[in-house]
């Protein structure tokens, strides 16, 4: 079963999931029109390939630590950091731990 997507103007908590990580799944949070927000959530050890997407983006590590790599290099992303893609940049991301993300999508370019 779909979750429901967040409404204007409701509330969603994204604080730091502590112990109900592990059994946490991805989930999107929001779908708008030109705009998506998700949680991911990834274990130890698993990544999310190397993808691009047409408009901007962002990620903020809430937990865990990622390694988090674009056409810049590899860098880890630890609890507080935050990266701001540009439009059809490449990354990947690879859990070193158990981890949650905040990823804000653009679904259109700027223009």
């Amino acid at each position: 079963m779909a979750l429901p997507h967040a409404q204007s103007g409701q509330i969603v908590s994204v604080r730091p999931l502590g112990a109900r990580l592990l059994e946490t799944t991805t989930a999107a949070i929001l779908k708008a029109g030109q705009l998506e927000v998700m949680r991911v959530v990834l274990d130890a050890g698993k990544s999310m390939k190397e993808h691009q997407t047409p408009g901007e983006a962002t990620v903020l590590c809430i937990e865990g630590v990622v390694e988090f790599l674009s056409e810049d290099g590899t860098q880890q992303l630890q609890p507080g950091d935050f990266v701001h893609l540009a439009p059809r940049a490449l990354r990947s991301l690879r859990a070193l731990e158990p981890a949650s993300l905040l990823v804000t999508l653009c679904l259109k370019p700027a223009g």
